[in-house]
């Protein structure tokens, strides 16, 4: 008996870790792997999807022009920081995908895959209820992919990697900062074009369009931009013609050689040529808008 004893060997570390109370032990290619991987890879070709129909300005299917679908996707909300909401969602997604690949070999992967996928689902959770109460529609593309992250974040919990507990509180944290971040972004405060726009900017700017007044410009263009920063968040409803066809000398596009453009910006309201940057009130009055100081 005494040489039994002697010969059983100690358990290792990461067996004592296995049985600790509180842990479970991981199963790095078990099942929830596996769903997690074809859940990313969902949600991958989603976010594509979306990414490709906003890259080229066209309705998803089953999105028709003034639903709920429509609306959603084409409000401030549906870009960040120049880019569509949805290339960001593919990049989390992408994100995901690589991290529960990579834990099928290093368990230490979930850990990240933890924060990315509790941030994910913040930031989600936050743009599914500006679609509801801000918006006042809903979009299916969304809330599938609202249901994909979040079911993603739960089986990434079940996992329960090693401190899972610790890192779910500290991944919580950097979500709210998230969130919080995104509304101030949202909210103009640090850039007035993503803010609330303005009613009276707003209706000038599609009086200017209705009434076939025309902006011409080039995306290198200072002046051009200060012209869009002058309408903030409705600048992009303003009748913005792209006069360069690439960099600084580069020929011009076909409808500024047409009306003979020569500087920047230039408006033409009216058979009236205006020059240089122009204030609200000037364009109102050169399009018979009524502007109320």
């Amino acid at each position: 008996m005494a040489k039994q004893r002697k010969g059983r060997k100690a358990p290792s570390g990461e067996q004592r870790l296995s049985h600790a109370p509180g842990t479970r032990a991981s199963n790095p290619g078990g099942p929830i792997t596996v769903i997690v991987l074809v859940l990313a890879a969902c949600g991958i070709v989603l976010t594509t999807y979306l990414s490709y129909t906003a890259l080229f300005e066209a309705h998803p299917a089953f999105c028709s022009e003034g639903s709920g679908c429509d609306l959603v996707q084409g409000s401030r909300w549906a870009t960040f920081l120049g880019m569509p909401t949805a290339t960001w969602g593919l990049f989390t997604y992408l994100a995901m995908a690589a991290l529960a690949w990579r834990a099928r070999t290093k368990p230490k992967s979930w850990t990240p895959l933890i924060f990315v996928a509790i941030g994910g689902f913040g930031i989600s959770a936050y743009l599914t209820v500006i679609s509801i109460v801000e918006i006042e529609a809903t979009c299916a593309y969304c809330l599938g992919s609202f249901g994909i992250i979040t079911a993603i974040m739960i089986l990434t919990l079940l996992q329960r990697p090693p401190d899972w507990a610790t890192s779910l509180k500290e991944a919580s944290v950097v979500a709210v900062l998230l969130i919080g971040g995104l509304h101030l972004h949202y909210s103009g405060v640090f850039d007035e074009a993503a803010g609330p726009e303005d009613p009276q900017l707003q209706a000038l700017a599609v009086h200017l369009t209705e009434t076939g007044a025309k902006f011409y410009g080039a995306y290198w263009c200072p002046r051009c931009q200060e012209q869009k920063a002058v309408f903030k968040a409705s600048a992009k409803r303003l009748p913005y013609v792209e006069c360069s066809s690439g960099g600084r000398g580069s020929p011009l596009t076909p409808p500024c050689v047409a009306n003979d453009i020569r500087s920047y910006p230039t408006w033409i309201i009216d058979d009236k040529r205006f020059t240089g940057l122009q204030t609200p009130r000037t364009l109102a009055g050169a399009a018979g808008f009524n502007w109320k100081e």
